[in-house]
């Protein structure tokens, strides 16, 4: 999910819509649909969801 919000942050900043970028750069090496795509860019917006993601890297990290 982090590639995918670093690939759409950096393309989406060049004026390309976000079917575009998803057409170009994100399904060739995810191979993920539209509907996949924008509920990913969606959940990042969410202050909420970044917290979930946070307290779960954090929990697997005490098994590293």
């Amino acid at each position: 999910m982090e590639e995918i919000m670093r690939i759409y942050d950096e393309h989406s900043r060049s004026g390309l819509s976000n079917r575009e970028i998803l057409r170009r750069y994100i399904w060739p090496k995810f191979h993920i649909c539209e509907k996949t795509f924008y509920n990913i860019v969606n959940a990042s917006a969410s202050p909420r969801v970044l917290t979930g993601l946070e307290e779960a890297k954090r929990q697997l990290s005490l098994f590293d």
